[in-house]
């Protein structure tokens, strides 16, 4: 009788749960992971910032990095896309994309790219100790830094959000009155 009443409560706050056994083993779950993005957030996106580390100039920094994205079909892409429109740096979007038609963008002969910290670390960058705090300063605000390098040297950093579902607070406060007291968001 208590797994049907288990059952009926979990069907009603939207959860399926698979019989009795499943319920004696979530007891003794010792950790929850969820994976951010559209889970706990809204999945949508918006950027916050742009910092710009090199001395170039707000509006060309941006519109760089609008025209490596403009081919793109990432949602982050989009986004900043998006924010370079709202600069009326181009018209609309399709206007970037008629001025490039690859990933990475070759701009009077230096090579621009768009990333996280890892991929640019990858391609040899090196990240100065300033953005790389900056970087940590985003993330401690719950904020996705996106570095863009040109010519391998790090110009600027753009931060990103996705706000959090208003349920998320409740479902993370509820795990923590469950004994679950670290919670740990992971991006990828």
């Amino acid at each position: 009788m208590a797994v049907m009443v288990a059952t009926g409560v979990g069907a009603k706050n939207g959860m399926l749960i698979k019989g009795g056994e499943a319920l004696e083993r979530a007891q003794k779950v010792k950790y929850v992971i969820f994976d951010k993005t559209c889970t706990l957030t809204q999945g949508k996106a918006t950027i916050t910032t742009a910092k710009v580390f090199n001395g170039m100039d707000r509006c060309e920094f941006l519109t760089l990095v609008a025209l490596v994205e403009a081919s793109s079909e990432h949602p982050v892409a989009k986004v900043i896309l998006q924010y370079a429109c709202h600069f009326h740096l181009f018209e609309d979007s399709s206007a970037a994309k008629e001025l490039n038609h690859g990933k990475d963008l070759k701009f009077s002969g230096w090579l621009l790219d768009v990333g996280n910290r890892r991929l640019l670390t990858e391609s040899g960058v090196t990240i100065p100790r300033d953005a790389e705090n900056f970087v940590v300063g985003l993330e401690e605000s719950s904020k996705t830094g996106i570095l863009v390098s040109y010519d391998d040297v790090l110009i600027g950093v753009l931060g990103v959000v996705d706000p959090l579902k208003k349920e998320a607070t409740v479902v993370v406060e509820g795990l923590g009155k469950m004994g679950h007291q670290n919670s740990h968001g992971f991006r990828g």
